[in-house]
């Protein structure tokens, strides 16, 4: 039997809870005989109807809720100009259904009113309890049809939208040199996040030094992608206009001053310069984890380390006038650097508290090495590594950076 309700509340007095399958309904009649006849049909059609009745379009917009599944309404209720009005029903009606019940016995407005986005158009002097009900129902399920769809349609827009958007983001390396491989890994900590604070580049300039960078923003918000994504296009503004080393830094130190929302936000990095003629190289970390190196010796195998880190400076942000020595680097003929945020050091070592750390890093590097995994396939193996030992996956940014060199045999 039909549960009659003229008030906005979804249950009906005396009622402890409401039936899963009980269908909410609004009716805009303002004929009292037309309410009773609805209520009437629908309760002897066996649909579980929980009505709420509302005289005019202003009630009605007081008397729709989130529960709300359907509209019945009468395009002759006061204030209701036909399609005009049905249009104010379907602007206000959310996610619920519409289906027109009127007196009118109008082919051509029931055409227009479904062309409008009416799930239904129903005479009612050609209605009985049955097709109401079935009509309600079949509404409803149009409906909820129809929003999985625009869901699905925007999801996929969005999806297309965000991929574009973290493409332009994410910075294409400028390298002019076949002899080097260029290879990234990065995933935002945040759920459903395009970017978070970490952030990376490559770029070669002319003379032929090739300049690698990454960082870590402190945070994991919205505003530390932004400001990681601001650094980064300003390395490579200042790298590109030839400035290099401590005096690059203290101008990032800068930018990071006016750009940051508060004081307490800094920014970890490391920076590398590698001669043209890719045998040594020139680092600068600014409380930055220090970098891997790989390097191969003809007949001896090859080498994984990490490498010093007794020469560095503070976190950019943190001390004014700081300053960053540097750190020269032998690479030999063959080798590899895999520069690197701290989210794939600070995972944890089984159950108790112990991270990973740049030890624990340079073991599964050279473990996944001695396997034979070079590019790409080095940096998955280290992340599924890492994440195992955890026992779970990562929540902090990641962002790896491998540029990697093979001597050609003259």
């Amino acid at each position: 039997m039909s549960t009659i309700s003229h008030q906005t509340h979804p249950f009906t007095p005396g009622a402890t809870s409401a039936v899963q399958d009980r269908v909410d309904l609004l009716l805009i009649d303002d004929d009292p005989s037309d309410v009773l006849m609805v209520e009437k049909m629908l309760a002897d059609s066996g649909l579980d109807a929980l009505i709420t009745v509302a005289a005019d379009l202003p009630t009605a917009r007081r008397r729709l809720t989130r529960r709300t599944q359907c509209i019945i309404v009468d395009l002759s209720a006061p204030g209701i100009d036909r399609l005009e009005g049905l249009r104010e029903v379907l602007d206000m009606s959310g996610t619920a259904a519409v289906v027109v019940l009127t007196g009118l016995d109008d082919a051509g407005l029931g055409v227009r009113a479904v062309a409008a986005g009416a799930e239904d158009y129903l005479v009612k002097q050609e209605v009985d309890g049955p097709l109401l009900a079935r009509a309600v129902r079949y509404a409803i399920e149009r409906k909820r049809s129809e929003e999985t769809e625009r869901r699905l349609v925007e999801a996929r827009i969005l999806g297309r939208e965000n991929a574009r958007l973290e493409r332009g983001l994410l910075p294409v390396p400028l390298i002019d040199d076949p002899s080097l491989r260029h290879h990234t890994r990065y995933r935002p900590g945040r759920r459903r996040a395009l970017l978070g604070g970490d952030f990376y580049d490559t770029v070669q300039t002319e003379g032929g030094a090739v300049h690698l960078m990454i960082g870590d923003v402190a945070g994991h918000g919205p505003d530390e992608a932004a400001l990681g994504v601001q650094l980064r296009m300003a390395w490579r503004t200042l790298v590109l206009a030839g400035h290099t080393g401590e005096q690059l830094l203290g101008t990032l130190d800068t930018v990071l001053g006016h750009e940051r929302r508060s004081e307490e936000i800094f920014t970890t990095l490391c920076m590398i310069t590698i001669a043209p003629s890719r045998r040594t190289a020139r680092m600068h970390l600014a409380g930055h984890p220090a970098p891997l190196l790989f390097r191969e010796e003809a007949g001896a195998g090859f080498e994984v380390a990490a490498l010093p880190e007794y020469a560095h400076g503070p976190a950019l942000g943190l001390v004014p006038g700081a300053e960053w020595p540097t750190t020269e680097i032998d690479l030999g003929e063959s080798w590899g650097l895999m520069l690197y945020t701290d989210g794939l050091i600070e995972g944890r070592v089984g159950a108790g508290s112990t991270r990973l750390g740049t030890d624990g890093l340079v073991e599964l590097a050279r473990g996944a090495r001695g396997r034979g995994a070079t590019g790409r396939t080095l940096i998955d193996e280290l992340v599924t590594e890492v994440e195992r030992l955890n026992g779970d996956a990562l929540t902090d940014d990641l962002a790896v950076l491998l540029l990697s060199r093979q001597a050609t045999a003259s």
